[in-house]
Protein backbone atom coordinates (compact mmCIF):
# COMPACT_ATOMS: atom_id res chain seq x y z
CA UNK A 1 0.00 0.00 0.00
CA UNK A 2 1.11 3.38 -0.83
CA UNK A 3 0.58 7.01 0.83
CA UNK A 4 0.31 9.96 -1.50
CA UNK A 5 0.28 13.78 0.19
CA UNK A 6 -0.46 16.96 -1.93
CA UNK A 7 0.92 19.92 -0.90
CA UNK A 8 -1.25 22.42 -3.62
CA UNK A 9 0.83 25.47 -3.11
CA UNK A 10 3.56 27.10 -5.69
CA UNK A 11 5.29 30.45 -5.68
CA UNK A 12 4.01 30.61 -9.18
CA UNK A 13 1.51 28.72 -11.34
CA UNK A 14 4.08 27.73 -14.65
CA UNK A 15 1.44 28.15 -18.48
CA UNK A 16 1.54 24.09 -19.20
CA UNK A 17 0.90 23.07 -15.59
CA UNK A 18 -2.62 21.27 -15.45
CA UNK A 19 -1.79 20.05 -12.10
CA UNK A 20 -3.65 21.30 -8.74
CA UNK A 21 -1.61 24.49 -7.48
CA UNK A 22 -2.66 27.55 -6.21
CA UNK A 23 -0.73 30.65 -6.10
CA UNK A 24 -1.32 32.53 -2.21
CA UNK A 25 -0.04 35.42 -1.12
CA UNK A 26 0.81 33.67 2.31
CA UNK A 27 0.39 30.03 3.13
CA UNK A 28 -1.73 28.28 5.97
CA UNK A 29 1.18 26.33 6.56
CA UNK A 30 -0.13 25.19 10.57
CA UNK A 31 -3.67 25.04 9.34
CA UNK A 32 -3.23 22.96 6.25
CA UNK A 33 -1.27 20.42 8.77
CA UNK A 34 -4.23 20.01 10.74
CA UNK A 35 -6.31 19.08 8.08
CA UNK A 36 -3.47 16.55 6.64
CA UNK A 37 -2.83 15.05 9.87
CA UNK A 38 -6.97 15.04 10.67
CA UNK A 39 -7.87 13.21 6.79
CA UNK A 40 -4.64 11.07 7.62
CA UNK A 41 -6.16 9.69 11.19
CA UNK A 42 -9.63 9.12 8.79
CA UNK A 43 -8.58 6.94 5.92
CA UNK A 44 -6.15 4.72 9.01
CA UNK A 45 -9.55 3.87 10.83
CA UNK A 46 -11.03 2.62 7.53
CA UNK A 47 -11.34 -1.16 7.44
CA UNK A 48 -9.74 -1.04 3.61
CA UNK A 49 -6.72 0.14 5.38
CA UNK A 50 -6.03 -1.81 8.63
CA UNK A 51 -2.93 -3.57 9.02
CA UNK A 52 -1.49 -2.62 6.45
CA UNK A 53 2.02 -1.37 6.06
CA UNK A 54 3.67 1.44 3.75
CA UNK A 55 5.63 0.81 0.94
CA UNK A 56 6.36 4.24 0.03
CA UNK A 57 4.76 7.54 0.81
CA UNK A 58 5.29 10.22 -2.17
CA UNK A 59 4.84 14.20 -1.02
CA UNK A 60 3.92 15.71 -4.85
CA UNK A 61 2.19 19.22 -5.74
CA UNK A 62 2.28 21.92 -6.31
CA UNK A 63 5.59 22.29 -4.67
CA UNK A 64 6.28 20.09 -1.64
CA UNK A 65 9.64 22.35 -1.58
CA UNK A 66 7.82 24.89 0.40
CA UNK A 67 6.85 23.44 3.06
CA UNK A 68 8.92 23.61 5.94
CA UNK A 69 10.26 20.48 6.94
CA UNK A 70 8.67 19.67 10.66
CA UNK A 71 4.86 19.50 8.96
CA UNK A 72 7.10 16.58 6.33
CA UNK A 73 8.81 15.24 9.42
CA UNK A 74 5.38 15.06 11.59
CA UNK A 75 3.37 13.76 8.74
CA UNK A 76 5.97 10.80 8.40
CA UNK A 77 5.73 10.16 12.12
CA UNK A 78 2.53 9.95 12.05
CA UNK A 79 2.07 7.45 8.94
CA UNK A 80 4.52 5.56 10.49
CA UNK A 81 2.23 5.17 14.04
CA UNK A 82 -0.85 4.90 12.50
CA UNK A 83 0.23 2.36 9.41
CA UNK A 84 3.71 1.39 10.00
CA UNK A 85 6.62 1.25 7.09
CA UNK A 86 8.15 -1.36 5.57
CA UNK A 87 11.63 -1.51 6.47
CA UNK A 88 12.93 -0.48 3.22
CA UNK A 89 10.09 2.18 2.95
CA UNK A 90 11.00 4.79 -0.12
CA UNK A 91 9.72 8.51 1.11
CA UNK A 92 9.86 10.47 -1.71
CA UNK A 93 9.34 14.90 -1.85
CA UNK A 94 9.35 16.66 -5.32
CA UNK A 95 11.41 19.81 -5.23
CA UNK A 96 11.89 23.17 -7.36
CA UNK A 97 15.40 24.05 -7.83
CA UNK A 98 14.91 27.22 -6.37
CA UNK A 99 17.44 28.47 -3.47
CA UNK A 100 15.00 28.66 -0.68
CA UNK A 101 13.86 25.41 -1.11
CA UNK A 102 17.27 23.87 -2.01
CA UNK A 103 18.36 25.19 1.38
CA UNK A 104 16.19 22.94 3.16
CA UNK A 105 17.30 19.73 1.71
CA UNK A 106 19.33 18.28 4.93
CA UNK A 107 15.85 19.50 6.97
CA UNK A 108 13.76 17.15 4.40
CA UNK A 109 16.69 14.92 4.75
CA UNK A 110 16.95 14.14 8.91
CA UNK A 111 12.68 14.17 8.23
CA UNK A 112 13.21 10.95 6.84
CA UNK A 113 12.87 11.91 2.64
CA UNK A 114 15.20 9.52 1.05
CA UNK A 115 14.66 10.36 -2.09
CA UNK A 116 14.49 13.57 -4.06
CA UNK A 117 12.55 13.87 -7.41
CA UNK A 118 13.80 18.16 -8.68
CA UNK A 119 11.91 19.58 -11.71
CA UNK A 120 14.27 20.89 -13.52
CA UNK A 121 12.59 20.64 -17.06
CA UNK A 122 15.51 22.20 -18.90
CA UNK A 123 18.88 23.19 -18.92
CA UNK A 124 18.37 25.58 -21.45
CA UNK A 125 18.21 28.94 -19.54
CA UNK A 126 15.81 30.52 -22.76
CA UNK A 127 13.88 27.24 -22.42
CA UNK A 128 12.94 27.65 -18.97
CA UNK A 129 11.70 31.50 -19.46
CA UNK A 130 9.45 29.79 -22.10
CA UNK A 131 8.36 27.37 -19.36
CA UNK A 132 7.84 29.87 -16.88
CA UNK A 133 10.28 28.23 -14.40
CA UNK A 134 11.82 30.56 -11.58
CA UNK A 135 14.94 28.90 -11.91
CA UNK A 136 18.11 29.06 -14.53
CA UNK A 137 19.94 26.12 -15.39
CA UNK A 138 22.74 26.94 -12.99
CA UNK A 139 20.50 27.34 -9.86
CA UNK A 140 19.52 23.41 -11.72
CA UNK A 141 22.69 21.86 -11.13
CA UNK A 142 23.39 23.69 -7.83
CA UNK A 143 20.19 22.42 -6.37
CA UNK A 144 21.07 19.28 -7.52
CA UNK A 145 24.65 19.06 -6.05
CA UNK A 146 22.66 20.47 -2.81
CA UNK A 147 21.55 17.41 -2.66
CA UNK A 148 23.88 15.50 -2.47
CA UNK A 149 25.67 17.01 -0.20
CA UNK A 150 22.44 16.72 2.19
CA UNK A 151 23.08 12.96 1.62
CA UNK A 152 20.38 12.27 -0.74
CA UNK A 153 21.68 9.08 -2.77
CA UNK A 154 18.36 8.70 -5.00
CA UNK A 155 17.54 11.64 -6.72
CA UNK A 156 15.37 12.05 -9.98
CA UNK A 157 15.56 14.99 -12.34
CA UNK A 158 11.98 15.73 -13.94
CA UNK A 159 12.66 17.15 -17.87
CA UNK A 160 10.10 18.41 -20.34
CA UNK A 161 10.83 18.24 -24.05
CA UNK A 162 9.07 18.72 -27.90
CA UNK A 163 8.80 22.60 -26.91
CA UNK A 164 7.65 24.76 -29.90
CA UNK A 165 10.32 25.24 -32.24
CA UNK A 166 12.98 22.82 -30.33
CA UNK A 167 15.61 21.80 -31.96
CA UNK A 168 17.02 18.22 -31.05
CA UNK A 169 20.25 19.61 -30.72
CA UNK A 170 18.70 21.73 -27.49
CA UNK A 171 17.49 18.80 -26.31
CA UNK A 172 20.08 16.41 -26.31
CA UNK A 173 22.27 18.95 -24.27
CA UNK A 174 20.00 18.61 -21.92
CA UNK A 175 19.52 15.33 -21.47
CA UNK A 176 23.38 15.11 -22.02
CA UNK A 177 23.46 17.54 -18.93
CA UNK A 178 21.71 15.83 -16.79
CA UNK A 179 23.57 12.11 -17.20
CA UNK A 180 26.61 13.93 -16.47
CA UNK A 181 25.09 15.22 -13.09
CA UNK A 182 24.74 11.04 -12.32
CA UNK A 183 21.19 10.96 -11.08
CA UNK A 184 19.30 7.41 -9.86
CA UNK A 185 15.91 8.58 -11.71
CA UNK A 186 15.30 10.44 -14.81
CA UNK A 187 11.54 11.32 -16.15
CA UNK A 188 10.98 12.56 -19.96
CA UNK A 189 8.15 13.88 -20.98
CA UNK A 190 6.76 15.54 -23.77
CA UNK A 191 5.01 18.79 -23.66
CA UNK A 192 1.11 18.62 -24.49
CA UNK A 193 -0.85 21.11 -24.12
CA UNK A 194 -3.47 20.50 -21.44
CA UNK A 195 -7.06 21.58 -21.81
CA UNK A 196 -8.15 23.91 -18.82
CA UNK A 197 -4.32 25.85 -18.57
CA UNK A 198 -3.08 28.83 -19.81
CA UNK A 199 -0.91 27.51 -22.37
CA UNK A 200 -4.02 26.00 -23.94
CA UNK A 201 -6.20 29.03 -24.01
CA UNK A 202 -2.43 30.57 -25.66
CA UNK A 203 -2.35 27.93 -28.21
CA UNK A 204 -6.30 28.54 -29.32
CA UNK A 205 -5.40 31.85 -30.07
CA UNK A 206 -2.22 31.78 -31.78
CA UNK A 207 -0.99 28.00 -32.31
CA UNK A 208 2.37 26.68 -31.14
CA UNK A 209 4.80 25.43 -33.53
CA UNK A 210 4.98 21.85 -31.77
CA UNK A 211 6.70 18.61 -33.27
CA UNK A 212 4.25 16.43 -34.58
CA UNK A 213 4.25 13.23 -35.77
CA UNK A 214 7.81 12.43 -37.16
CA UNK A 215 9.85 15.19 -35.14
CA UNK A 216 7.99 13.79 -32.19
CA UNK A 217 8.77 10.05 -32.66
CA UNK A 218 12.61 11.29 -33.02
CA UNK A 219 12.25 13.41 -30.12
CA UNK A 220 10.90 10.12 -28.26
CA UNK A 221 12.99 7.35 -29.46
CA UNK A 222 16.61 8.91 -29.47
CA UNK A 223 15.69 10.04 -25.50
CA UNK A 224 15.23 6.24 -25.56
CA UNK A 225 18.38 5.15 -27.56
CA UNK A 226 20.71 7.68 -25.33
CA UNK A 227 19.42 6.64 -21.81
CA UNK A 228 19.93 3.19 -23.04
CA UNK A 229 23.63 3.97 -23.37
CA UNK A 230 23.81 5.44 -20.57
CA UNK A 231 22.79 2.45 -18.70
CA UNK A 232 18.49 3.42 -17.69
CA UNK A 233 16.48 1.03 -17.85
CA UNK A 234 13.28 2.52 -19.63
CA UNK A 235 10.92 0.80 -17.17
CA UNK A 236 7.51 3.29 -17.97
CA UNK A 237 7.02 5.18 -21.10
CA UNK A 238 8.75 7.91 -19.20
CA UNK A 239 10.57 6.62 -16.94
CA UNK A 240 13.93 5.75 -16.73
CA UNK A 241 16.14 4.08 -13.83
CA UNK A 242 19.28 2.98 -12.74
CA UNK A 243 19.54 -1.23 -11.78
CA UNK A 244 17.28 -1.20 -8.79
CA UNK A 245 16.17 2.64 -8.64
CA UNK A 246 12.78 2.47 -9.94
CA UNK A 247 10.52 5.09 -8.35
CA UNK A 248 8.20 2.16 -6.00
CA UNK A 249 5.80 4.64 -5.53
CA UNK A 250 4.99 5.14 -9.28
CA UNK A 251 5.59 1.55 -10.06
CA UNK A 252 2.90 1.04 -7.33
CA UNK A 253 0.40 2.76 -9.40
CA UNK A 254 1.41 1.09 -12.71
CA UNK A 255 0.62 -2.44 -10.77
CA UNK A 256 -2.66 -1.24 -9.59
CA UNK A 257 -1.88 -1.48 -5.85
CA UNK A 258 -3.68 0.25 -3.16
CA UNK A 259 -2.61 4.12 -2.36
CA UNK A 260 -4.35 6.44 0.25
CA UNK A 261 -4.18 10.35 -1.18
CA UNK A 262 -4.34 13.41 1.56
CA UNK A 263 -4.06 16.66 0.43
CA UNK A 264 -6.43 19.44 -1.27
CA UNK A 265 -7.07 17.01 -4.74
CA UNK A 266 -5.85 14.29 -3.91
CA UNK A 267 -6.64 10.88 -5.13
CA UNK A 268 -7.29 7.15 -3.55
CA UNK A 269 -7.74 3.84 -4.47
CA UNK A 270 -8.56 0.87 -3.25
CA UNK A 271 -9.89 -3.34 -4.18
CA UNK A 272 -13.19 -4.11 -3.70
CA UNK A 273 -14.29 -7.15 -1.92
CA UNK A 274 -16.30 -7.60 -5.55
CA UNK A 275 -13.38 -7.89 -7.39
CA UNK A 276 -13.89 -4.31 -8.43
CA UNK A 277 -12.30 -0.80 -6.83
CA UNK A 278 -13.32 1.93 -4.81
CA UNK A 279 -11.86 5.52 -5.87
CA UNK A 280 -12.26 8.87 -4.67
CA UNK A 281 -10.51 12.61 -5.08
CA UNK A 282 -10.82 15.20 -2.83
CA UNK A 283 -11.79 18.91 -3.37
CA UNK A 284 -9.42 20.74 -5.34
CA UNK A 285 -9.69 24.24 -3.57
CA UNK A 286 -6.60 24.52 -0.44
CA UNK A 287 -9.38 26.30 1.56
CA UNK A 288 -12.25 24.00 0.73
CA UNK A 289 -10.52 21.35 1.70
CA UNK A 290 -9.37 22.53 5.04
CA UNK A 291 -12.52 23.13 5.99
CA UNK A 292 -14.30 19.63 4.97
CA UNK A 293 -11.87 18.13 6.46
CA UNK A 294 -12.73 20.43 9.72
CA UNK A 295 -16.00 19.39 10.08
CA UNK A 296 -15.91 16.13 8.29
CA UNK A 297 -12.42 14.26 9.03
CA UNK A 298 -12.30 13.60 5.05
CA UNK A 299 -12.72 15.65 1.36
CA UNK A 300 -13.56 12.93 -1.03
CA UNK A 301 -15.53 14.94 -3.14
CA UNK A 302 -15.83 12.33 -5.86
CA UNK A 303 -16.75 8.82 -5.17
CA UNK A 304 -17.04 5.87 -7.61
CA UNK A 305 -16.61 2.33 -7.77
CA UNK A 306 -15.79 0.48 -10.50
CA UNK A 307 -16.85 -3.29 -11.45
CA UNK A 308 -14.58 -6.17 -11.81
CA UNK A 309 -14.73 -5.79 -15.31
CA UNK A 310 -13.36 -2.54 -15.41
CA UNK A 311 -11.23 -2.35 -13.01
CA UNK A 312 -9.63 -5.28 -15.30
CA UNK A 313 -9.27 -2.95 -18.25
CA UNK A 314 -7.96 -0.16 -16.18
CA UNK A 315 -5.25 -2.53 -14.52
CA UNK A 316 -4.69 -3.77 -18.41
CA UNK A 317 -4.54 -0.03 -19.59
CA UNK A 318 -2.20 1.20 -16.92
CA UNK A 319 0.01 -1.99 -16.85
CA UNK A 320 1.00 -1.83 -20.43
CA UNK A 321 3.13 1.37 -19.52
CA UNK A 322 5.17 -0.88 -17.83
CA UNK A 323 8.16 -2.10 -19.72
CA UNK A 324 7.48 -5.39 -18.00
CA UNK A 325 3.67 -5.84 -18.97
CA UNK A 326 1.33 -7.39 -17.53
CA UNK A 327 1.85 -10.60 -15.33
CA UNK A 328 -0.70 -13.22 -16.51
CA UNK A 329 0.05 -14.70 -12.75
CA UNK A 330 -0.48 -12.11 -10.52
CA UNK A 331 -3.43 -10.80 -13.10
CA UNK A 332 -5.75 -13.96 -12.51
CA UNK A 333 -4.79 -14.04 -8.46
CA UNK A 334 -6.56 -11.07 -8.60
CA UNK A 335 -9.28 -10.90 -11.22
CA UNK A 336 -9.90 -14.57 -11.55
CA UNK A 337 -9.16 -14.43 -15.09
CA UNK A 338 -6.34 -14.82 -17.89
CA UNK A 339 -5.67 -11.51 -18.99
CA UNK A 340 -4.92 -12.77 -22.40
CA UNK A 341 -8.14 -14.82 -22.84
CA UNK A 342 -10.12 -11.79 -21.53
CA UNK A 343 -8.47 -9.14 -23.63
CA UNK A 344 -7.44 -10.97 -26.44
CA UNK A 345 -10.26 -9.50 -28.61
CA UNK A 346 -9.07 -6.34 -28.07
CA UNK A 347 -5.45 -6.76 -28.66
CA UNK A 348 -4.68 -9.79 -30.61
CA UNK A 349 -4.22 -7.52 -33.62
CA UNK A 350 -1.80 -5.33 -32.40
CA UNK A 351 -0.14 -8.38 -31.17
CA UNK A 352 -0.22 -10.30 -34.98
CA UNK A 353 1.26 -6.84 -36.33
CA UNK A 354 4.29 -6.67 -33.61
CA UNK A 355 3.52 -4.37 -31.31
CA UNK A 356 2.40 -6.75 -28.37
CA UNK A 357 4.55 -9.90 -27.48
CA UNK A 358 3.29 -12.90 -25.58
CA UNK A 359 4.71 -15.41 -23.24
CA UNK A 360 2.95 -17.93 -20.93
CA UNK A 361 4.00 -15.43 -18.08
CA UNK A 362 3.54 -12.16 -19.55
CA UNK A 363 2.23 -10.26 -22.45
CA UNK A 364 4.05 -6.84 -22.96
CA UNK A 365 5.03 -4.22 -25.66
CA UNK A 366 7.76 -4.26 -27.95
CA UNK A 367 9.82 -1.74 -28.85
CA UNK A 368 7.62 -1.00 -31.97
CA UNK A 369 4.98 -1.45 -29.65
CA UNK A 370 6.02 1.71 -27.60
CA UNK A 371 5.38 4.27 -29.87
CA UNK A 372 1.71 3.18 -29.91
CA UNK A 373 1.52 2.45 -26.16
CA UNK A 374 -1.70 4.96 -25.77
CA UNK A 375 -3.25 3.06 -28.63
CA UNK A 376 -2.90 -0.20 -27.87
CA UNK A 377 -3.45 0.81 -24.25
CA UNK A 378 -7.04 2.20 -24.82
CA UNK A 379 -7.96 -0.49 -27.03
CA UNK A 380 -8.36 -2.60 -23.57
CA UNK A 381 -10.93 0.58 -21.81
Amino acid sequence: MHLYVHIPFCVHKCAYCDFNSHVRASHPWQAYRRALLAELAYWAGQPQFAERKLASVFFGGGTPSLAPADIVAGLLTEAERLFGFEPDIEISLEANPGATEAGRFAEYRSAGVNRLSIGVQSFNDQELEWLERIHSAGEAAQAYAMAREAGFDNINIDLIYGLPDQQPESWLRSLERAISLGPEHLSCYQLTVEPGTRLAAQHAKQPLRLPQDEPALRFFTTTRERLDQAGFDAYEISNFARPGRRCRHNDGYWLYHDYIGIGAGAAGKWDAEDGGVHRYSNIRSPEKYMAKVETSGFAAEDVEHLTSEKAAAEAVWLGLRRKDGIDRERFRARFGVDAWERFAPELSEWQASGHLELTDQEFRLTSKGVVMADAISEAAL
